[in-house]
């Protein structure tokens, strides 16, 4: 705490300057002198360090952390209240108490003073850390805040003593019986904190990410990650603002694997109805045969079924029991090298055709694939173009595409 001056009111304290400018004058008018003196020696001071130093000093620093330039401004701050807490006592005529109260304000403003510069002094120091280039993957806001929080607590209890002029140990002797409030005020800041600690050292979230939470409404960027929240800008440009607790008590999805692999999932069914499903003729396989990509399955396969059939017939089996080619076998076939020589689907990852269990509404037949760009828009226009010529192809194999049945086709069926 700031030491105290004797106060004029003292029978021991004399001051000759102030008896020499002010011999004669009332009692009041000598403290309203000296008040005048005093207020007018903190205003050159705060000007001269605010207008001078201060200028001076912002020339210094660098310009692109504002963060340092404010902490030193608020450091000029300390040198008018350190002018008002020792000239006080100079002034005569002043009642003992007041004197007092004016020093512990001071002497607490002092130490608010020196709290909120250093408060910004983290921020910068934030700011630096976040020029590195693993800043994003380990981001340090969530500890500075605590350190904040920290400055700040403790800020409180200095100056609570400084204003009622007693030892800070005091103070703190009582909060041992305030534990469990202070427990519970602190528990979402408690809870915040581990929560950050984990996120951070085992790399689940990072600013950047995609992240999916249904259960909040969350799907978008991760573009801020604090001690208390993380907030997640939506697709729709919304900002969902999620507590940081949750995302270790609750599951979230997080895209940087999909970002990192450089390729992203293609898995959607085409459904197919089944009576369009038959063996083909061989005159419609020959015709297939003008597909280049069908070339070398329909050689294969032919070789294939040849050498079945061959052993079918040696053995003088009904006919029934050889094999031929179906539609649907063919195109999966043709989706198959389709895909292989599309230029945009990677060739590094899992590549499928497949078909799935039926189902009331036809046979799904999956296209399985990753794109080679994650990116949004490019994805969706890779994964269209595929399915328009699914579409557009079935024909040839003479398949279709199951649908339910529309107003228009029971309007036809009752026309007919």
């Amino acid at each position: 705490m700031i030491d105290s001056i004797p106060s004029a009111t003292d029978p021991s304290f004399s001051i000759p300057l102030f008896d020499r400018w002010f011999a004669g004058l009332p009692a009041w008018a000598e403290s309203l002198a000296g008040l005048a003196i005093l207020i007018a020696v903190a205003a050159l001071a705060n000007f001269i360090f605010k207008s001078i130093l201060l200028r001076m000093a912002l020339r210094v620093l660098p310009h692109d952390t504002p963060a340092l330039g404010r902490a030193v401004a608020r450091l000029t701050n300390i040198v008018p209240a350190m002018v008002v807490a020792r000239g006080i006592a100079a002034v005569p005529h002043l009642p003992p108490s007041l004197v007092t109260v004016v020093q512990n304000v001071a002497g607490a403003f002092v130490i608010l003073t020196i709290v909120l510069a250093l408060s910004h002094a983290l921020t910068f120091v934030n700011d630096l850390y976040q020029r590195r280039p693993h800043a994003v993957n380990r981001p340090i806001k969530g500890y500075i805040q605590v350190l904040k929080i920290v400055l700040f607590a403790a800020a409180a209890i200095l100056m609570i003593a400084q204003l009622m002029d007693k030892s800070p140990l005091l103070l703190l002797s009582g909060l041992g019986a305030m534990a469990a409030v202070v427990m519970l005020v602190f528990k979402d800041t408690i809870l915040s904190l581990v929560a950050s600690v984990q996120l951070t050292s085992n790399d689940m979230l990072r600013v950047g990410d995609w992240i999916e939470m249904p259960q909040l409404n969350a799907d978008g960027d991760v573009i801020d990650i604090a001690l208390h929240t993380v907030k997640v800008q939506n697709w729709d440009k919304t900002i969902t603002t999620i507590p940081t607790h949750r995302l270790i008590e609750e599951s979230f999805k997080n895209w940087r694997g999909m970002s990192e692999s450089g390729g992203r999932r293609i898995k959607r069914s085409l459904m197919i109805d089944q009576t369009s499903v038959r063996f083909l003729s061989d005159q419609e396989e020959q015709s297939l045969r003008r597909f280049a990509l069908l070339g070398d399955y329909l050689v294969e396969k032919q070789a294939e079924l040849e050498r079945w059939n061959s052993r079918i017939a040696h053995d003088g089996l009904d006919p029934v029991n050889s094999r031929r080619v179906t539609n649907f076998g063919t195109f999966r076939a043709y989706m198959a090298a389709y895909l292989r020589a599309n230029a945009r689907i990677s060739k590094e990852m899992t590549l499928l055709v497949r078909q799935l269990d039926p189902t009331p509404q036809g046979i799904p037949l999956e296209i399985y694939c990753f794109t080679t760009t994650t990116a949004w828009a490019a994805y969706e226009a890779i994964q269209a173009d595929i399915f328009d010529h699914m579409l557009a192809v079935l024909d040839s194999f003479d398949l279709r595409v199951f649908q339910e049945p529309s107003g228009r086709d029971l309007r036809q069926l009752k026309a007919a």
